[in-house]
């Protein structure tokens, strides 16, 4: 059964329950515009053009090694609902305790209780892990994109797709598939969905 918190029904994780997302490894990413919606660009005759949005978007991903000094970037693209990336966690030679440098402010919560601490520990990502490096991703592209375009309603889809990469032959497929993605854009699953707001 779920785990509850004030009465109200958490929804359990899209994460692998028996895997260290902090853990070496290499994670093929997924994430999806609220809704479908195409923020990020138009894809036309295999390619893409970035919208401004799309550009901010891309430029954040490229930082994220700046920001997580353990973190490699493999094969990534910006399509005009979604985006694709692989990150590569190789954290050898950096110390478990390390400070990150997140790209984003730390959220201060001032609530104090035992319980809700204890509640927030037990579903909050650790710290270095996947989960963290995307929702700091995901919170500083949207700020900036907020800050240029503040009458635009752009939001992330809640939560984000990712697939552990088991060997190198998955690593050069999924790879092969994120640098064809516009080339396949009208066969994608996610072209055409793009979803009125709610």
């Amino acid at each position: 059964m779920a785990d509850k918190f004030q009465n109200k029904y958490r929804i359990p994780s899209a994460r692998h329950p028996n895997w260290d997302y902090g853990t070496n490894g290499a994670y093929f990413i997924t994430i999806c515009t609220k809704n479908r919606q195409y923020f990020l660009g138009e894809c036309e005759k295999g390619k893409m053009r970035l919208s401004t949005i799309g550009a901010i978007v891309q430029g954040f991903w490229y930082e994220i090694p700046n920001h997580f000094p353990f973190i490699e970037l493999g094969e990534f693209v910006v399509m005009p609902n979604h985006i694709h990336g692989i990150l590569i966690v190789n954290k050898n030679g950096f110390d478990e305790n390390i400070d990150i440098i997140a790209p984003v402010e730390t959220l201060q919560c001032n609530v104090s209780t035992e319980n809700k601490n204890e509640f927030y520990q037990k579903i909050s990502p650790k710290s270095g892990s996947i989960s963290t490096i995307i929702r700091s991703y995901k919170s500083i592209c949207t700020k900036h994109i907020h800050a240029a375009f503040p009458t635009l309603n752009f939001e992330w889809q809640t939560r984000f797709w990712d697939n552990i990469i088991r060997d190198d032959e998955a690593f050069n497929i999924i790879s092969q598939y994120i640098i064809n993605n516009p080339l396949n854009w009208e066969e994608d699953r996610m072209f055409g969905e793009e979803m009125k707001p709610e």
